[in-house]
This record gives structure tokens, C-alpha cells and sequence, in this order.
């Protein structure tokens, strides 16, 4: 190229322009070079250094994973009615980044709601507002809320279903079955002690969303269900035990109680009652006072009612006899500066042992302890199941006070022998009663029967905590425990037809540190029939104020009412003046092969020799009175069984045509009880008269209030 005379004037070369490119090219490689470098970098840094992070980041963004809980098991009584479920219900949820004013959204929500107060409208709006992914807005609320809520439409604002816990009876077991949380959680009795066995397997839903928050993906993985849970519980005695406790309660004007019906040979617990109670499905709503389950976490002294340890000892150990005399003159007893004297200043002179505990004497009972010693007195104790929880059913279970025995002085000692100084539950007075009711064994108190797990029912096994004493030692407590109901303190706890083992106890509270001349813990323990127990029945009130505080005015007739309605429903036989047998005769192929069955004995029963016979012979049908069936007045219960029913068996009767009471009854005898479903006349049973009799088959009748026709 040319120069050109601009670039001669100023002594350029004339490619010079090539040096500059060159020079620019090469700047703009290296600031090229530099900036990739520094990218590359900066992807190294993040790619690798920090991808972990990033992703973990980037999946919250985009990514919503909600639990779902599981469905808890059913709770049900032992009979098999419902006495816990879940329900679905509606909990409403919000998406913040979706709502452009969380004020006004807030306001309409509470609105809907209809229950919300200014400092909810706030914090609700104020989490709204703060923008997260995802927040409630209400949790399991009721049908009404969510149709009025879903009503307003409102942008962001969205349902999911939940599972909700339902109590159908309300206040039955409140305080046994206790509560569940919103987060499907036990909180209290048995929904928290088998929380893990109920509540199931959670799953999760997820949700995909785009830059702008809104969901276009959900993928579920759903929950399982947990294991129904069987109790020992039996509906209609839990109903009996609570109705009569708050009736004694509020009669006696006290400040609250509990009561327990308990089988004493298998231990399971028939009913647990407090009082005051609450209702599980708005356990909220209530205070603690309420939901508190007195008959397991309220320590009170025993009082006389502990006189049954302290009498079971001395029999064990041999030191007295129950007609040993106990001389308890002058009604008073000292240690040091410390008086005891008898209730109400008796003095009751010279007593049998027996009488001791029939009238209940404070220095008799002082005495005998005293003859015990301390060491042996607190073997005892331990034995019968005093000092520590009973039943892992009940992990908050107070384990009472128990002394020490080195450290007792004979004042403590006094003290320990008549029902003070000691602290039990009403738990562990049932546990230990039965002992005596079942000859002598210390069972393990429980509350759940079976557990169901994917249609596999697996019982829970009896267990024998201790030997307490020896079954002639229970025998003869019996004895004296029988004498307290028919000539002692007990009177009050009498039942027609019926012999009752049981004790009456009084103690004093304990207020700021001395003990109160007007609060007072009465209970009464016992176990029906005596010699053949089928119920330990503990009734315990806290401080009457408007009768007269002792245990035969307050907590024994409540014991009385709740066992005489137990006997009636479990169809328990009189065992005083009982009826004539159940007889169930056999019909072959003609009239005059009839035969009188004896359904004890399962054989043929000859009415006029009030025996069974030795072999079946022909002849007429008597009465047990002995005066022919076509001519006989009120008599054994007869059925007819048709030919070809086994000759070896006993048989069932034909219960169609009598009342409730008469059927049950009937039953009794046979040593069976039934389900019943309606109400007025049986019409229909199962078993069907004269199938051979199975005591392991369920009976239930079906009753209705006009007589049906029957074939």
C-alpha cells in the first residue's frame, strides 16, 4: 500500500495500523482468556464445591413435601363397641406467594372460621405475610368451617384431608383412652402409652412448582394403618362405675373420686373411673384438674383399709389366730408426746382379732402391727404390690411411699399399721385386694386385652407379679373381711342375695404440712361374691362436705350400687338363697321317653329325689318340688331338645318368650353370659335350644317389645 501524505507529515510506517490490531486482538484474547477462566471457576465453585447445597436449595424452591399421617388403629372395649376411631376432616392450608393482600385474606378466613379473636386475625396475617411456601391455616377443622372457607374462593388458599380421632361416647374413659393432637399424636392414657402400636406409618405428598410458586406436579405415597387395640374395658360397667361415682361425688358434695372394677384372678381392668371428667374430643377446652386420672396419679393414705396388709401378716406369720383376744384398753395408745386413740374416743376394750378389724380399731390394729415389726410390715407392703407402678399400661402410674423399714420408729410404725405414713393409688389398692380375692397371687393390673396388627390378634398373657401370701391366709382374711359387711363398718356395702369380702377406710388429709380436721379421703375396697370373686371393686372420694365424712356414708354405698348392677349384667348367680337348678329335658321320638336334664351335671335329673339320675329310665316328669309337671307350680327352668342331641352334654335352654332379667338369669346358672341387642322380649337366640352347651361360644339374644310368634 501507498503511504499516504498524512502518514508521511507524520513519520508513520505505512503498517503501522497492523501493530495496533494485533496489539487489540491480543488485549481483547487475554481479557477473553480471563473471563472464561473466571467463569469456568466460578462453575467449579458452584458445580462442585457447592452442588449439595444448591440442589438441596433449588428442591425447596421448587419442591413441597407435605406428611401425611397415618390412620390410627381403632381402640374398641372387650365386647368389641367403638370406643376410639379416626375420622377425615379438613385442614386448611395457604400458599403465601400466592396471596397479594395477607391482611384482607387473613380477616376473610377468620370471618368464615367464625371463632377467630383480634390476636388470631394478627398471626395469621402476619404468616402469611411472611412468604414462606407453605403455612396453615387452620388444622382439622369441622365440616361448617370448611364449606364456609371453600366458599370464599380465595386465591391461594387450599384443603387437605387429615385424620382426626373421634370418641363416640364423649366423656366414656376419658381419662383411660386419652387424647390425640393435631399431629395424629397420643398425648394422654392409652393413645400415648401405645402410641407407636396405634398411630401407623406416615406418607408423604409432593409438589412440584414452577418460578411463580404454583403447583403443577403431586405425587403421593400413602400412609398405613396402626393396630386396633382390644381393652379389657367393659363398656357398660364403665358406664355403671362413672354414673355412680358422680353421683356420690355430687351427693356428697366433695371435691372429686375415682373408682375401679377390677377381675381379680385374671387382673383386667373392667372400668377405671375419675371424676371430674372431660370430653376427649375437645380436651382443649378443659383444665388439667379435669384431665387429670385420679385413679392412678393421686397418692392418698389408705387408712383403714390398709389394715388388710396389716392383718394378712400377722396371719402369714402365724402370730395371731382370728380369735385371738387383743386387748385395746384404754382406747388410747402413746408414743412419746403422741396420742392415738379410736374413732370418735371409743374404747373397745378386749377384741378378737377378728373384731379388730370388723370395728375397725386403731390400737387393736397398732398392736398387732407392732407384733409384726417393721421389716415384716414392709415385706408385705411390698408383696401386695405397695412402693412401686403396677402395670406398664399406665407409665404415669405414681409409684406411691413406701418407708424404709430401718428408719421406722415405733410412732411410724403405728402409724404404717393402721393406714397413715403410706401412700398408694387406687390402682395399687385394687391390685392388692385382689390378691386376697384370688388366694393369694399379686396379678398384674391391665387395661388392654389384644392387640390386632393386619388381621392377627395377639392377647396379652396374665402375669403374676408376686406371691403374697398363702391361699389359707386369704381364706381367712375373707373371712374377716366378710365380717366387716355383716356386722362392722361395712353394713352399707350389703347386697340381696349376695356375701360380700370388704373394707371401709377413713383418713385425714394432709394440708400445708399437718394433717386437716375437715378434708378427709374416704374409700371402701372389696370383692364380690367373697368366696367365689368375680369383681374387686375400689371406690375412693376426696373430701365430702355435706354428709358426714366416712367411708359407710360415702364411698360404700357407691361400691354397693356399682356391684349390684355388675352382678345383674354379668348374670353372677345369688350365693345366698339360690334358685333351683336350670333343668334342660331331652325328647326323643315320643312323649314318654321325656327325661329332666341337670345342666350342672350333664346328666338325666331325677326331680322327685332332687338328684341326678344314675341312668335314664321311663317314667313321668317331676318337678323339683316333686309334684308332676302337668300339676307343678313355680319350678326349674325346662327346654325341650329335640331327638338326636347327644345324651352326654347338657344343652342349651329356649330363652324365647322371657324378659331381659329372666333370660340373664337363666344364663347365669349355666355359668354363661350373653350379648344383648334391643330391648323388651327375646325373640331370637344364638346358640339355637338344645344345642349341646359351649361356655366358649358367645350367646346373644335378640329382643324386641312386642313377642314375635313363636314356631
Amino acid at each position: 500500500m501507498a503511504q499516504t501524505p498524512l502518514d508521511a507529515a507524520r513519520g508513520r510506517p505505512a503498517d503501522a495500523w497492523r501493530a495496533t490490531l494485533k496489539s487489540r486482538i491480543a488485549v481483547a484474547a487475554v481479557c477473553l482468556f480471563v473471563w472464561s477462566s473466571a467463569i469456568e471457576a466460578r462453575l467449579v465453585y458452584l458445580q462442585v464445591y457447592h452442588h449439595a447445597d444448591l440442589v438441596a436449595r433449588a428442591e425447596r424452591q421448587q419442591l413441597r413435601t407435605v406428611a401425611a399421617s397415618g390412620k390410627r388403629g381403632e381402640i374398641r372395649d372387650r365386647r368389641g363397641h367403638v370406643l376410639a376411631y379416626s375420622v377425615d376432616a379438613d385442614s386448611i392450608y395457604a400458599v403465601p406467594t400466592e396471596i397479594a393482600e395477607p391482611s384482607r385474606a387473613a380477616a376473610s378466613l377468620c370471618g368464615a372460621l367464625g371463632d377467630c379473636s383480634a390476636a388470631d386475625r394478627q398471626a395469621l396475617a402476619e404468616r402469611i405475610r411472611r412468604g414462606r411456601a407453605f403455612v396453615y391455616v387452620r388444622r382439622q377443622v369441622t365440616p361448617d368451617q370448611a364449606r364456609r372457607v371453600a366458599d370464599l374462593q380465595l386465591e391461594g388458599v387450599g384443603f387437605m384431608k387429615e385424620n382426626r380421632r373421634f370418641y363416640p361416647n364423649k366423656e366414656l374413659a376419658a381419662h383411660l383412652l386419652g387424647y390425640v393432637g393435631v399431629d395424629n399424636t397420643g398425648l394422654a392414657g392409652v393413645e400415648a402409652t401405645y402410641d407407636n402400636l396405634i398411630k401407623g406409618h406416615a406418607g408423604t405428598v409432593l409438589i412440584q412448582t414452577d418460578a411463580k410458586r404454583h403447583a403443577f406436579s403431586r405425587v403421593e405415597r400413602p400412609s398405613t394403618t396402626g393396630a386396633d387395640l382390644e381393652l379389657t374395658i367393659d363398656q357398660y360397667l364403665q358406664h355403671i362405675a362413672e354414673r355412680e361415682l358422680q353421683a356420690g361425688v355430687d351427693e356428697a358434695g366433695a371435691e372429686g373420686g375415682s373408682a375401679i372394677v377390677m377381675d381379680p384372678a385374671s387382673g383386667e381392668i373392667l372400668a377405671l373411673a375419675s371424676y371430674p371428667t372431660f370430653n376427649p374430643n375437645a380436651y382443649r377446652n378443659v383444665r388439667d384438674e379435669e384431665r387429670r386420672n385420679r385413679a392412678i396419679q393421686d397418692l392418698y393414705e389408705p387408712g383403714s383399709t390398709f389394715k388388710i396388709v396389716t392383718a394378712s401378716a400377722a396371719l402369714e406369720q402365724k402370730l395371731l389366730t382370728p380369735t385371738d383376744a387383743v386387748d385395746t384398753n384404754p382406747g388410747v395408745i402413746r408414743f412419746g408426746s403422741r396420742v392415738v386413740d379410736e374413732d370418735k374416743h371409743h374404747n373397745y376394750g378386749v377384741l378378737s382379732f377378728t373384731d379388730v378389724i370388723v370395728r375397725s380399731s386403731n390400737v387393736g390394729a397398732i398392736k398387732v402391727g407392732l407384733r409384726v415389726g417393721a421389716e415384716r410390715m414392709g415385706l408385705y407392703a411390698r408383696r401386695f404390690g405397695f412402693g412401686h407402678p403396677t402395670s406398664p399400661d399406665f407409665p404415669s402410674e405414681s409409684p406411691g411411699i413406701l418407708w424404709d423399714p430401718s428408719r421406722q420408729n415405733e410412732s411410724a410404725l403405728a402409724s404404717m399399721s393402721m393406714g397413715y405414713q403410706v401412700g398408694v393409688t387406687p390402682l395399687q389398692m385394687a391390685a392388692a385386694v385382689s390378691s386376697v380375692a384370688n388366694g393369694g397371687e399379686l396379678v398384674q393390673p391391665r387395661v388392654v386385652r389384644a392387640v390386632t396388627r393386619d388381621g392377627v390378634r395377639k392377647p396379652v398373657p396374665r402375669k403374676v407379679l408376686a406371691h403374697a401370701i398363702d391361699r389359707d391366709t386369704a381364706a381367712e382374711v375373707t373371712a374377716i373381711m366378710e365380717a366387716v359387711i355383716e356386722r362392722g363398718t361395712g353394713r352399707s356395702a350389703q347386697i340381696d342375695g349376695y356375701t360380700v369380702a370388704g373394707k371401709t377406710g377413713t383418713a385425714q388429709k394432709v394440708e400445708n404440712g399437718r394433717y386437716s380436721n375437715t378434708d378427709y379421703n374416704v374409700s371402701f375396697v372389696g370383692f364380690v361374691p367373697s368366696r367365689k370373686p368375680v369383681f374387686t371393686i375400689v371406690v375412693v372420694v376426696d373430701s365430702p362436705h355435706r354428709v358426714s365424712p366416712y367411708a359407710s356414708t360415702v364411698a360404700a354405698p357407691i361400691f354397693r350400687r356399682i356391684a349390684a348392677a355388675a352382678l345383674q349384667q354379668y348374670g353372677v348367680p345369688p350365693s345366698l338363697n339360690r334358685a333351683p337348678t336350670v333343668i334342660a329335658m331331652r325328647r326323643d321320638t315320643t312323649d314318654r321317653d321325656a327325661r329332666p336334664f341337670d345342666s350342672a351335671q350333664g346328666r338325666p335329673f331325677d326331680s322327685a329325689q332332687g338328684r341326678p339320675f344314675d341312668s335314664v329310665q321311663a317314667g313321668p316328669l317331676y318337678s323339683a318340688q316333686g309334684r308332676p309337671m302337668a300339676t307343678a307350680g313355680v319350678g326349674p327352668s325346662i327346654v325341650t331338645v329335640k331327638s338326636g342331641a347327644p345324651r352326654a352334654a347338657a344343652v342349651f335352654p329356649d330363652l324365647r318368650g322371657l324378659s331381659a332379667r329372666d333370660a340373664l338369669r337363666t344364663l347365669s346358672r349355666l355359668g354363661m353370659t350373653a350379648r344383648l341387642n334391643g330391648a323388651g322380649i327375646v325373640v331370637r337366640q344364638v346358640p339355637q335350644a338344645g344345642a349341646p352347651i359351649d361356655r366358649e361360644t358367645a350367646t346373644t339374644l335378640w329382643l324386641e317389645r312386642q313377642l314375635a310368634a313363636v314356631p
